[in-house]
């Protein structure tokens, strides 16, 4: 299968009112490939933009860390008691 390309996202400025007000259209229009750039006082404060589809996004494969970590035998062994005073605070 060859590897898609990407779409080039059509930017546009609105403002937080504008966003506010017209929130379900410009949400449809994201969703169509839009990026809408949301402004308060004139400066980008977040970005409305479509979500990848669900066969695009790449998720995370199980067993590539396969065999990368180790667990020693005595991990689960109870601490040495120079060790365990400095959890519990006690003076020894």
């Amino acid at each position: 299968m060859a590897p898609r390309k990407k779409k080039r996202l059509v930017r546009e400025l609105v403002s937080l009112y504008e966003a506010k007000t017209h929130l379900s259209e410009l949400v449809e229009q994201a969703a169509q490939g839009r990026e809408i750039v949301i402004a308060k006082s004139g400066k980008p404060k977040a970005r409305l933009v479509p979500l990848a589809p669900k066969d695009t996004r790449h998720l995370r494969k199980y067993g590539l860390g396969k065999g990368r970590g180790w667990i020693a035998d005595d991990f689960d062994a109870p601490l040495p008691p120079e060790i365990l005073r400095l959890f519990t605070g006690e003076s020894g």
